[in-house]
């Protein structure tokens, strides 16, 4: 029982305690006596494992009247909580809000039970379930004990009743050292019962089914273990175990009608001292126990099998405690703590080792298994087993409980009843007041540590009551890897009241394990929102916070109807109780809960919240981390935010304004506004924290000389203007753009960068690092920049004259010269100068991008003025000096036919071009030997690109290509022949058969020229053909036979001259030479006489294959005379055949139309240019009437098919006087019609004057061919 206070003195020591956490410590303030020293706190650097809050301030119920705390638990949404003085309250875990006080005992609370265990969240309902309402109407009224008239609830008039939710329909057993084990419903205040078991009991522990089968099991000092089934609702009764007499007068009245049902007690076990601890395990298989001797495991008698009934109440196991001499003394002494664990509900290793403790290695629960076992046989284990937690005096043991399988006891091949493994046992320095799992891998035990001979803390005045040592130190609530038996990281130490005089077993640890948010859920209301409308509920619902009563903001009064109400209804919606405080942000979470309590405290224990991370970064300067978690988790500065508004004064609203608001209308108010401004005003205070941070965690860096790391992080957090222009400054200042350079924005932000700090930056590598600076312009976007600045600083770079086309870095010639030319090139295009980057694209002979310019502003013209540079583009320094004349041509042909081409346009004059390259390199001048060559044939750019693209179009724009290309060719040699006198020493050094094409075609050149050209390079036939062109024939048939010596060109030549004179020279000088006669009867064919020739041959002159050639020369004779007549005997059958078509034809009808049959008319077009005349089919052309079947004029019809009267032609005739002038007279005269019959002299006449008539043709044909 703990030390007893006046109610006046323990209600002020409530109201005095401020506690607050710092770095995981809680530190009392009113409490002046410190215990840390300097050491502690330099420990306390490290950040917290867990965050405390203190909730004593929301329980003063339960310490009223100078009571204390003396049993605990927690399960789903209720908390219910044994006091010294035999009072049972429960609350609702997440509001803290009373549910239900009753006194159940006279002495201190021993142990507390709930079944079923875990309870059943809350589910919406609208109402009371009316099922539930009409079974709890239906119950017998309860006969009411002593005790529990004493009860608060007792003598208050009307007790507010517990609303028929599924979460409340649950039975709670109490124990007390009164010896009497108290089971009372939730919601039924006429189902209690209440059994005397004569001595203490310090244990008890419900059924999971107590709804069905009213059996639970006790323990105390008695050593036994009872198991008690059955008794009547509403009384008191003693328990019958070991009573031997009462029970059979018992048994006698009840047989005979005048017995009551009182239940049964059986021992299931005794003989080993005080039992205190009870659990059944999750599923309800299992039940562990723990006495002086150990800790014993059993089956229950639930979910058994058909074969398997005899197993129920059968133990499995026994656990030794350690063998060692201090626990001979103290097993009866230290409390043992089990805990069955739900595995679903813990926090998981990745989350904790990356949130709280990114640098340790994350635990593997695989170390956890058995030795000996492989890891599949373990695990699948697991699968089937439970894990148990036992914590006693100082020995932590972690075992698992499942079923057994078949064994080789004392009957082979029997099953055995369960297995127990011990999985791990850990010793501590400690007495464990508390354990539980947390991770998998990480074990939260509650340690008291054991005092020693000198206090470490100092001594206080004891309270009233029963005088107890007053030297106790501070509970620790430690962490322990299981894996490697350590602790990770230093103890958190509670500082509780009065602490120093309390011992391990007034302090208590249970768990509420996390809930888990699955995806169907997530399309339901919430597990949090169904719990009994708690403070958790706020996390995923604050607008739809159930009502007043759960919360704990106070709001400054409330209505006596609302006090009334209940917290764990659904659907109250009652005012807020007055000076309620707020639970801390850290409830709000989902993760598990660890609630601590001592007899005049009650603290909560949770996994720090990203926002406590955050603040615990912050504060220590870890801006890094801070910022990443910021980046990763941004919900972390809303609960950084929502955490400091608590020190500031929000601005009123109309509710608060009022004094009547509750916390369910101010947090709707708040969620009012997330779907407008509320969301964006929330990103907008992230992106302001992020920014905070980052340039920070920026000026830390700078302030520890690491800028290149500085640089980087520069990158990652700076998102605006202002902010890199500041740090561009610093790191310029500093003497450090190359640090940031890397990361400064390539694009625009809002607001703008200004363009001077990019200037900065390049201004600075256009001195220092000229690689740097090209990369730099080639990722920037022009338009961040003014590029006057910077062209004006490379421009005074080279004329300072230590950087030139022919100095040398790094190995290399002109580097940096032609760097800076190109960086050049491309700021005078983003200054808009597209002239001014052609020439510095020039100088540096980058052909692909200078042509690209050309063709894409149209620049030929900015070449004019340094035309051979243009045409070496693609011709290195060192192709100039020796590479073939191919490869000149091949490097040259792109530029040259740029050139032609705006020749022809009269952009780029030959004039120009002609003058320049000559001054530039004279003769001989291979690229004018291009350029006039390319103008010569024709030769654009646009033409050879085709060409080498091989682009295929229709056959009507070919033909229109190849014309164009005829004309293009044409003017350009007109182009040359205007220079054909500079053209003639470049076509004879370069290409000799153009030179002769050239002297062929243009009448431009200077003969005298020409022939001194032709002589100095001996070019005989070139030199041939300029005599022959001054008429010197003689002299060019001379050279022929003189210095080629080549009778065939003898003989083609006289051939073209066609002249007997020739002829003749050319048989006179050809005389003395053999070789000239045989080619000469080989050759001549028919152009000469061939008996003239033989007879020309000298007597006696020996000539070789002479018979062959006069052979040959006779051949060709006959052949020409076969083949003459052979064409002769073709024509003469073509002519014959001719002649018979023409007879056919005349001979032949031919067709007209009569006027009848068509209507349309003939047009008939004039070929000397005169107005086209209609002629209308079936009609006359002469009087253009139509022609009848029966006309009475004679028709005369010509193969043109126009057809006319007779008289009507006789008209045509005279009037075009191609006709004899008696023909038509005569015909006119003729009167035959009237003698046709009769006489056939007038027919013939008038047959034969129509006849030469016809033969003149058809007058309209001979106007128009006239």
């Amino acid at each position: 029982m703990a030390p007893e206070a006046d109610e006046t003195e323990q209600e002020d020591d409530i109201e005095d305690k401020t506690s607050k956490i710092t770095n995981g410590k809680m530190q009392a303030s009113r409490d002046g006596s410190n215990s840390e020293t300097t050491e502690e706190e330099e420990e306390e650097d490290e950040e917290p494992r867990l965050n405390y809050t203190p909730l004593t301030q929301h329980l003063k119920p339960v310490y009223r009247n100078g009571d204390a705390t003396s049993a605990f638990m927690v399960g789903g949404d209720k908390m219910i909580i044994g006091t010294h003085n035999g009072n049972i309250h429960i609350l609702s875990s997440s509001s803290l809000k009373s549910i239900k006080v009753y006194h159940a005992h006279s002495a201190s609370v021993s142990a507390v039970s709930i079944s079923p265990f875990p309870p059943p969240l809350p589910t919406p309902t609208t109402g009371p379930n009316p099922r539930l309402a009409s079974a709890h109407k239906s119950s017998p009224a309860p006969s009411i004990s002593g005790n529990a008239a004493a009860s608060p609830a007792a003598r208050s008039p009307n007790p507010p009743p517990v609303p028929l939710t599924s979460s409340n329909l649950i039975h709670i057993a109490t124990s007390s050292i009164d010896g009497n084990v108290c089971v009372a419903s939730l919601t039924d205040p006429k189902d209690v019962t209440l059994r005397n078991f004569g001595r203490p009991v310090q244990a008890v522990a419900l059924s999971p089914d107590y709804k069905n089968d009213h059996s639970y099991l006790s323990g105390g000092l008695a050593g036994n273990l009872i198991l008690t089934v059955g008794g009547r609702s509403g009384t008191s009764s003693t328990s019958n175990a070991g009573a031997g007499a009462a029970a059979t007068a018992s048994g006698w009245l009840g047989a005979i009608g005048l017995g009551s049902n009182t239940g049964k007690d059986t021992i299931l076990h005794s003989g080993e001292g005080a039992i205190r601890t009870i659990q059944w395990s999750l599923s309800g298989k299992y039940v562990v126990w723990v006495n002086e001797k150990g800790i014993k495991v059993m089956r229950s008698n639930l979910h058994l099998e058909s074969n398997e009934a005899e197993h129920a109440w059968k133990r499995i196991n026994h656990i030794d405690y350690p063998d060692r001499a201090v626990w001979e003394d103290m097993a009866a002494v230290w409390k043992p703590q089990a805990k069955w664990i739900d595995e679903s509900g813990l926090e998981t290793d990745d989350l904790y080792t990356s949130q709280i403790n990114g640098a340790q290695e994350k635990s593997q629960p695989q170390a956890l298994a058995s030795p000996g076992t492989s890891l599949s046989r373990s695990v699948n284990r697991r699968k089937r087993s439970e894990r148990l937690i036992v914590g006693w005096g100082d020995t932590v043991w972690v075992v698992d409980v499942g079923p057994g399988g078949s064994g080789s006891g004392k009957e082979p091949g029997g099953r055995k009843i369960g297995r127990v493994d011990i999985v791990t046992i850990l010793w501590t320095d400690c007495i464990v007041s508390g354990v539980s799992l947390y991770t998998p891998s990480l074990l939260v035990v509650l340690a008291y540590i054991t005092p020693g001979e000198s206090p470490s803390s100092p001594q206080t005045t004891p309270t009233r009551g029963r005088h107890r040592r007053q030297n106790a130190r501070q509970p620790e609530v430690r962490l322990i890897d299981l894996a490697t038996r350590e602790e990770v990281a230093v103890a958190d130490t509670l500082n509780v009241s009065r602490y120093q005089s309390l011992s391990a077993t007034d302090y208590h640890l249970d768990v509420l394990p996390a809930i888990q948010i699955t995806q169907k859920a997530s399309s339901q209301r919430g597990a949090l929102e169904i719990i009994g409308g708690g403070i958790w509920d706020v996390g995923m619902y604050p607008a739809r916070l159930f009502s007043s009563a759960a919360s704990v903001r106070s709001n400054g009064g409330h209505s006596a109807e609302s006090s009334d109400k209940t917290a764990s209804d659904l659907n109250v919606a009652s005012p807020v109780t007055g000076n309620d405080q707020s639970v801390h942000p850290s409830a709000l979470t989902h993760g598990m809960k660890i609630f601590i309590h001592s007899p005049y405290d009650c603290v909560l224990a949770t996994k720090p919240t990203p926002a406590d991370h955050f603040n615990w970064l912050d504060t220590h300067g870890m801006y890094e981390e801070a910022w990443s978690l910021l980046d990763q988790h941004p919900e972390a500065v809303g609960d950084h935010s929502e955490a400091s508004s608590e020190t500031t004064p929000s601005t009123p609203t109309r509710t608060s304004a009022t004094g009547k608001g509750t916390l369910m209308d101010f947090l709707a108010d708040e969620g009012s506004q997330s779907s407008g401004s509320g969301k964006r005003h929330l990103n907008s205070h992230i992106e302001r924290e992020k920014r905070r941070i980052g340039e920070l965690w920026v000026k830390q860096l700078t302030d520890h000389e690491n800028w290149s790391k500085a640089g980087a992080t520069c990158g990652k957090v700076l998102i605006t203007g202002n902010s890199w222009e500041h740090w561009v400054w610093v790191f310029a200042q500093a003497d450090r753009i190359e640090e940031i350079t890397p990361y400064i924005p390539r694009t625009q932000l809002q607001p703008p960068l200004p363009s001077i700090a990019y200037e900065l930056v390049l201004g600075h590598f256009v001195t220092k690092d000229r690689k740097m600076l090209r990369e730099l312009l080639n990722r920037w976007p022009p338009e961040l920049f003014d590029a006057g600045p910077v062209i004006e600083a490379i421009q005074g770079r080279l004329r300072a004259g230590d950087i030139r086309e022919d100095s040398v870095e790094d190995g290399e010639t002109g580097q940096d010269w032609r760097i800076l030319m190109e960086c050049l090139a491309k700021l005078y295009l983003a200054d808009n100068r597209p002239a001014k980057a052609l020439q510095c694209y020039i100088r540096l002979q980058d052909a692909d991008v200078a042509m690209e310019l050309i063709s894409k502003y149209h620049l030929v013209d900015a070449v004019s003025d340094d035309i051979p540079s243009f045409i070496l583009l693609r011709v290195s320094k060192e192709q100039q000096l020796s590479a073939p004349i191919a490869v000149l041509e091949q490097a040259s042909r792109e530029p040259i036919g740029l050139l032609v081409a705006e020749a022809h346009h009269g952009i780029v004059r030959p004039e120009t071009v002609i003058e320049q390259l000559d001054a530039r390199y004279g003769i001989p001048n291979p690229y004018l030997f291009f350029y006039l060559r390319a103008l010569w044939e024709g030769q654009t750019a646009s033409a050879s690109t085709e060409e080498q693209r091989g682009v295929e179009s229709t056959s009507k724009f070919r033909k229109q290509s190849l014309v164009d290309e005829r004309l293009i060719a044409i003017e350009g040699k007109a182009l040359v022949s205007d220079h054909a006198d500079a053209a003639l020493p470049l076509f004879a050094e370069y290409d000799r058969d153009l030179l002769m094409s050239f002297l062929k075609t243009s009448q431009s050149y200077t003969l005298d020229l020409a022939s001194k050209l032709c002589k100095r390079r001996k070019y005989v036939p070139e030199l041939v053909y300029l005599l022959s062109k001054e008429g010197r024939m003689t002299e060019a048939l001379r050279l022929i036979i003189d210095e080629i010596g080549d009778v065939s060109q003898a003989i083609s030549f006289a051939k073209e001259q066609d002249d007997q004179s020739l002829w003749e020279d050319l048989l006179r000088y050809s005389m003395n030479k053999p070789m000239f006669i045989r080619g000469l009867l080989e050759e001549v064919g028919t152009s000469i006489d061939p008996v003239r020739l033989v007879r020309r041959i000298p007597k006696g002159l020996e000539i070789e294959g002479l018979k062959k050639s006069l052979m040959r020369m006779i051949r060709e004779y006959e052949i020409q005379h076969s083949i003459s007549e052979g064409v002769a005997r073709v024509l003469r059958g073509e002519v014959a055949a001719a002649m018979a078509e023409k007879g056919k034809g005349l001979n032949k009808g031919i067709k007209f139309e009569i006027g009848e049959v068509s209507k349309d008319p003939i047009i008939v077009q004039n070929r000397r240019g005169k107005q086209p005349r209609k002629i209308k089919k079936g009609h006359c052309p002469g009087c253009e009437k139509a022609f009848i079947p029966e006309d009475p004029q004679l028709l005369v019809s010509f193969p043109c098919q126009h057809t006319f009267h007779l008289p009507c032609l006789l008209d045509f005739s005279e009037a075009d006087g191609k006709s004899p002038v008696d023909i038509p007279s005569s015909l006119k005269d003729l009167d035959w019609q009237s003698e046709f019959d009769r006489n056939i002299g007038p027919k013939i006449d008038h047959a034969a004057l129509l006849r030469n008539l016809v033969d003149q043709g058809c007058p309209l044909e001979s106007r128009e061919a006239g």
